[in-house]
């Protein structure tokens, strides 16, 4: 069931999130061609150029500093120590407050190419993370088509999340973490929720008051978020959001997959034909709903206390 339009919208003339433009940017960034997006890899390269035309034709700001939309850094190879190269992909939506950033960003790298199964040796990574990725370009369309939020947005495609989250440590350097009031995170997002049709599930939710925001900016739709049903998988600090956690910022991880039973997660049968696409398209668009109390400056969600999220090990 696709959540009715007018159930996120404001009026007739409300920009939409529209499934055929899902469809396409999914089926772009999960095609064979793409070879899995593995970071320091030419093929991600090719996945961050999609990304950065898509943001053209939106017509997204760049951050302060860059000549594009890419973030580019290096790191040094595991095994020989030689340079590699990589790019998030940022850009941004200028608001009245210049500096309160409401954040969107999903990694767009996956792990690439592997030992065949059954003949397919490309691990297309639809679900992880196109999905999210996909969530963050059409958000950017559809704030874009909104006209001049009130709080600035920044949408972000993290590269090496699968490496270690080097894209979004990198990214966490180059702005000022107190200038970030929410982080939304998409990670997974092409499958149904074990909670029902209509629900997303957001890590760390007692961490702030993040989720209860959202859960009340949707309520009376059809579409509900709710805490994260896994806590035994320490998905908080599975993905991007515990980068910028770690700094304070109420950043978490909306999902909706089965994680404790997906068949196709890290697999090469995870391809667009597995995901629910008219699912998909409805969780952005209730993204989009939760997210509006905090872009419009009228809800601000509490930082998350430093001394409670633990660091990684050495």
């Amino acid at each position: 069931m696709v959540l009715a339009a007018a159930t996120l919208a404001a009026c007739a003339h409300e920009p939409t999130i529209e499934r055929a433009q899902v469809e396409r940017v999914i089926s772009t960034l999960a095609a064979d061609s793409m070879l899995g997006r593995r970071a320091f890899t030419p093929a991600a390269g090719q996945a961050a150029a999609f990304i950065s035309a898509e943001f053209t034709d939106i017509g997204l700001e760049r951050l302060h500093g860059l000549d594009d939309y890419l973030q580019r850094f290096t790191v040094s190879g595991p095994s020989s120590g030689n340079p590699m190269s990589a790019a998030n992909v940022v850009g941004m939506i200028p608001g009245r407050r210049e500096n309160e950033i409401v954040l969107f960003s999903a990694h767009y790298d996956h792990v690439g190419v592997g030992e065949p199964v059954n003949g397919d040796s490309i691990f297309n990574g639809a679900n992880d993370d196109a999905s999210g990725t996909t969530a963050v370009i059409e958000l950017a369309r559809y704030f874009k088509a909104k006209g001049r939020p009130e709080r600035t947005l920044v949408f972000a495609a993290f590269t090496a999340e699968e490496a270690g989250g080097l894209g979004s440590r990198y990214f966490s350097q180059r702005l000022n973490p107190d200038h970030i009031v929410a982080m939304f995170n998409i990670e997974m997002i092409g499958k149904p929720s074990a909670q029902g049709p209509n629900h997303a599930w957001i890590t760390g939710f007692e961490r702030s008051s993040f989720g209860k925001i959202l859960q009340d900016a949707v309520a009376g739709t059809e579409f509900a978020f709710d805490p994260d049903p896994y806590p035994q998988e320490n998905l908080f600090f599975r993905s991007d959001n515990a980068t910028l956690a770690r700094l304070g910022v109420p950043a978490h991880s909306i999902s909706t997959t089965p994680i404790d039973v997906d068949r196709d997660y890290h697999q090469v049968s995870d391809e667009v034909s597995t995901l629910d696409l008219d699912h998909l398209t409805n969780t952005i668009r209730a993204i989009a709903g939760g997210a509006a109390p905090i872009i419009a400056g009228d809800a601000t969600p509490t930082r998350v206390d430093t001394a409670q999220v633990r660091r990684p090990s050495p």
